[in-house]
């Protein structure tokens, strides 16, 4: 297993899911007469497809025909510009949206049954009663259990319209009862603020995963109440960010910048630009932020870390972000799928831009991670590569480069033991959590004592529980795994995912960030700060 293997899902996913969106939508069924005219070069692609359709031997699905045409046409463009099909839109557009019509659970298929890890807090479920480690038997009277049940099958059984009534059947295994439970479906935030807490007496935390349309209400309200706590400083941690809306990214970095302050400016095929400001409001204007970053850090999350580097505001910390400057409009195809196509290029404030190179294709424009990975890049910022061609200045006199994402004013090598590629490979397949998940299940009221942040703050993982998890991989994959040497990370993901389990994605990011190098960077970084 290499680190490549590992890392790859992560860079693909920022590559073609994540992007720059401009708020408006095209559709062809009302759009201009000029931009779908017909041509020559239509009327030949339609002439192929219905000759296939008429005259070819075999029986063909034309649709896939269609599918493949458009991927192989965007492909020829640029990296972002991406077909979405009708059947993965929906959940697209849920992402983007920030919410859904349901019932409230996070759960896994296990052992061939619907199993809640836990209930969205105030959720439709947990207001019913029902409990992480309950079995979801029933709904509606169609059974939820069986070998060849999908997840896809699950979630369309569970949604309905808002309000609409949910009959479960549930089997609760503390209790050895079979439940009935009726659920009233509701709007279910899919969060974009993963986390948001103090990290010292002045300093304040926000994590924030992706721009979709709830976002920046999230993160206002986020703001707010860390300030009402004493915040005069903030991390702002978009690593592993891959974007989402331009117009959440301008509001975030709004609360940053003065009046009038240059955010950011498009350009697009006709040269016409146009620029965006700050405005008068701005709750954190006088306080100084970090801006939080990495390889996987990318378009959205890239134009708030452009925008105040270029400002002279705050510090930006971390490794070199992906390089996305291109913004992309979704225009609907009329069958259900979309089209995600690149309209223009943005520019940070001082004008330069940040979009990588792809004019070698875009195997070679995803192979360019690979470069920074065998290059050392991710270990040593003496590593990266920059043009003096594209360097430019700040209007405090800072050195900043263009042509190949953000380079931080602080630079935090990747940890190369948390980042361990064992452990990275046991997160991503899994296997750590159901592990916890089965460990929890043999008494979860071991924790019923503890809050959230006693949990956080006290709960330590016990070497028993780790050669435990050795012994619980040795069996289900036949290997030899020994854990002697990195035995600190594997406490620090067990105890990070038993506290995902129990309390949720904003515990879980606490419990990693008590051992983070970037964060620790930082709190030296403002202990200065507060001594100066």
């Amino acid at each position: 297993m290499t680190m490549k293997k590992i890392y790859l899902p992560l860079i693909i996913g920022a590559a073609v899911a994540a992007g720059i969106f401009i708020g408006g939508k095209l559709n062809f069924s009302d759009s201009s007469d000029r931009l779908f005219a017909s041509n020559s070069k239509k009327e030949k692609l339609n002439r192929l497809i219905d000759y296939i359709d008429y005259e070819y031997v075999d029986d063909v699905n034309t649709d896939s025909i269609v599918d493949v045409t458009v991927n192989g046409i965007l492909q020829n463009l640029d990296p972002h510009s991406v077909y979405i099909p009708k059947k993965d839109m929906e959940r697209v557009s849920e992402n983007m949206k920030g919410d859904f019509v349901g019932i409230g659970i996070h759960f896994y298929t296990y052992k061939d049954t619907v199993t809640v890890i836990r209930t969205v807090d105030d959720g439709p479920s947990d207001k019913a009663g029902i409990l992480g480690g309950d079995r979801l038997i029933f709904a509606d009277g169609d059974s939820l259990f069986g070998k060849y049940i999908k997840d896809t099958d699950i979630v369309h059984r569970l949604k309905g319209p808002v309000g609409s009534k949910l009959h479960l059947k549930i089997y609760r295994k503390q209790t050895d009862q079979i439940l009935d439970f009726d659920v009233s479906r509701g709007v279910i935030p899919i969060k974009s603020v993963d986390a948001s807490y103090m990290l010292t007496p002045t300093l304040g935390y926000i994590k924030v995963n992706r721009f979709a349309e709830t976002t920046y209400k999230e993160f206002k309200k986020a703001l707010l109440d860390l300030k009402s706590k004493g915040a005069t400083e903030l991390v702002l941690d978009l690593r592993d960010n891959p974007g989402g809306f331009l117009t959440v990214a301008e509001e975030i970095v709004d609360e940053f910048l003065e009046d009038k302050k240059l955010i950011l400016f498009t350009k697009n095929k006709s040269g016409n630009i146009e620029k965006n400001f700050a405005s008068e409001k701005g709750d954190f204007e006088n306080g100084e932020v970090y801006v939080l970053i990495n390889e996987n850090s990318a378009s959205a999350s890239e134009i708030v870390a452009g925008a105040l580097q270029d400002n002279d505001k705050g510090t930006i910390v971390g490794r070199r972000s992906y390089g996305k400057g291109l913004v992309q409009r979704e225009m609907e195809l009329g069958d259900g799928s979309a089209v995600r196509l690149t309209v223009a290029r943005y520019y940070t404030p001082t004008g330069r831009s940040i979009q990588r190179s792809y004019s070698h294709g875009n195997k070679d424009y995803y192979d360019e991670y690979y470069q920074r990975l065998e290059s050392g890049e991710l270990l040593d910022s003496l590593k990266i590569t920059v043009s003096d061609s594209l360097k430019f200045t700040t209007p405090k006199g800072k050195v900043v480069y263009g042509g190949g994402g953000i380079i931080p004013d602080i630079f935090v090598p990747l940890d190369v033991k948390t980042q361990n590629e064992t452990l990275l490979f046991l997160q991503e397949r899994g296997f750590i959590s159901y592990f916890i998940f089965e460990e929890l299940e043999k008494d979860r009221h071991v924790f019923d004592g503890y809050s959230r942040q006693e949990f956080v703050d006290t709960f330590e993982v016990s070497d028993d529980l780790v050669l435990k998890f050795q012994d619980y991989l040795n069996v289900r994959t036949a290997a030899n795994i020994s854990f002697q040497t990195i035995k600190k990370e594997v406490k620090l993901y067990l105890k990070a995912t038993i506290a995902d389990q129990l309390f949720g994605k904003g515990a879980y990011t606490e419990v990693f960030n008590s051992d983070d190098n970037v964060i620790n960077e930082v709190l030296k970084i403002s202990e200065q700060h507060q001594v100066n």
